[in-house]
């Protein structure tokens, strides 16, 4: 996704997310920017699953607590 960092997609999104908690977008660019957030939403998850799956290989056998 444009290799963009976690940090950036989060900023990114919840620009989105002040925009469309303002309400003044048109219908056609709330959609757009919902669909954008969407998009977002699904890559950052991405990135935590990894991040995650890194984790837990370097704990081995350690409990991890999340």
């Amino acid at each position: 996704m444009e290799n963009l960092t976690f940090e950036e997609m989060m900023k990114e999104l919840e620009q989105i997310v002040e925009e469309l908690e303002k309400g003044t977008l048109s219908l056609d660019d709330a959609v757009k920017k919902y669909q954008r957030g969407i998009e977002l939403s699904v890559e950052l998850k991405k990135k935590l699953e990894s991040a995650k799956q890194v984790v837990v290989t370097k704990m081995g056998d350690q409990e991890i607590p999340f």
